[in-house]
């Protein structure tokens, strides 16, 4: 395995690590068993806990940009209702890989630490501006990143696979994700 497929197998390994333990509650050593590799490889090839960090929510945050981005590039109309579910409907694709979105959600909430807030900021400032390259309203933009914000909290709660559990929210969950609560399910 070439270098590059290493480093590779370890970013993938930290995002299922940092996904269940976030930032704090995760050791390069937890991330080390996740890979099969040693904890000093992980050290080695990353530095230090936040270095590894820092790269596995940037790669997750680019992920959703180079989505939208993917999306907008195939031909979007702003004023198309049709443009946005599709925009809809690939971020909600996303959030089949649990893992990238509670990432996210570790970012944002470990924002006290001003590097991980720094890199939570660029990534979503990212991503909007790609949002905002559409020709969008700025309150088209903010509807759409409101919904997406709660499909995150439904997701990161498990609401959707939950129902049944959650008879009080059930309702909500079936308004926020619609149609497409069936392709999480």
């Amino acid at each position: 395995m070439s270098a590059d497929d290493r480093r590779e197998l370890v970013l993938e390994a930290a995002t299922r690590a940092f996904s269940r333990g976030g930032y704090a509650g995760t050791s390069t050593d937890a991330v080390g068993k996740e890979a099969g590799v040693s904890q000093p490889y992980v050290v080695r090839i990353f530095g230090t806990k936040k270095a590894l960090f820092l790269d596995v929510l940037r790669r997750n945050c680019a992920r959703i940009r180079t989505t939208f981005a993917e999306v907008v590039d195939a031909g979007f109309d702003p004023d198309d209702e049709d443009d946005w579910g599709r925009l809809g409907l690939a971020y909600t694709m996303l959030l089949r890989d649990r893992d990238v979105l509670m990432v996210l959600m570790h970012g944002f909430a470990a924002g006290d630490d001003e590097d991980i807030a720094a890199v939570a900021r660029e990534g979503m400032g990212s991503i909007f501006a790609t949002i905002m390259a559409t020709g969008c309203a700025i309150e088209r933009a903010e509807e759409f990143f409101a919904q997406g914000m709660m499909l995150n909290v439904m997701v990161s709660m498990r609401a959707p696979w939950h129902l049944d559990d959650s008879p009080e929210l059930a309702p909500l969950t079936h308004c926020a994700f619609g149609d497409a609560l069936e392709l999480l399910l």
